[in-house]
């Protein structure tokens, strides 16, 4: 970056401030509602953001592949994955719900942990104004990480409204769970400033 002053919007407030070059140990706050400005991304931000999203990618299949549910009705067991579910919903003609699992559950998660991969980059082979577009299609793509879980937790409760149903986690919903905290830890500790600021 240059050592010329620079722009920054408070986050609180919105009041923009012309902030000089400040050390490494030095902060900025906002003149109005002394909120701490951010100045420039913690160096750490992008290697972080990147474990977390290889660590994610790392245990998707599993999330995906492992049953997520066991379910014991009339003597008879049957444990499901998420691709077996969606799949089964989509052939049994359940196309609504068969479209929704499939893309809140197996396509979303998965886009979600490559785009915060590739923010991660330092050299990434996208542009800035790509890599913008990239982190607020993360944005929009983040609202939709709860819809799987709320139709789960409609299947379950559904299947238990009656006596002669048990059900019971499987290891895939320990390890699906452990997806979307990677997923939201990834895109918490990355800070936007990055996408601006130079390579090192």
């Amino acid at each position: 970056m240059s050592n010329a002053s620079i722009l920054r919007a408070c986050h609180c407030c919105g009041l923009v401030h012309r902030v000089p070059p400040i050390g490494v140990r030095d902060e900025a706050f906002c003149v109005r509602c002394a909120t701490r400005l951010a100045v420039k991304a913690h160096p750490r931000s992008r290697s972080r953001a990147a474990a977390f999203a290889a660590a994610g990618l790392v245990l998707y299949p599993l999330a995906v592949g492992l049953p997520i549910m066991r379910i014991e009705q009339f003597g008879q067991v049957n444990a499901t994955n998420i691709w077996s579910g969606a799949i089964g919903l989509l052939s049994g003609g359940e196309l609504a719900v068969g479209v929704v699992v499939f893309l809140c559950s197996i396509v979303a998660p998965v886009l979600k942990l490559l785009a915060m991969l590739a923010l991660s980059m330092p050299r990434s082979l996208l542009g800035r104004r790509h890599r913008a577009m990239t982190y607020r299609f993360v944005e929009w793509i983040g609202r939709w990480g709860m819809v799987d879980v709320l139709l789960v937790a409609v299947l379950v409760a559904l299947v238990k409204l009656g006596s002669w149903a048990e059900v019971a986690p499987g290891p895939g919903l320990m390890a699906f769970a452990s997806v979307v905290v990677l997923s939201v830890l990834s895109s918490a500790v990355f800070e936007p400033h990055a996408i601006w600021e130079d390579d090192r």
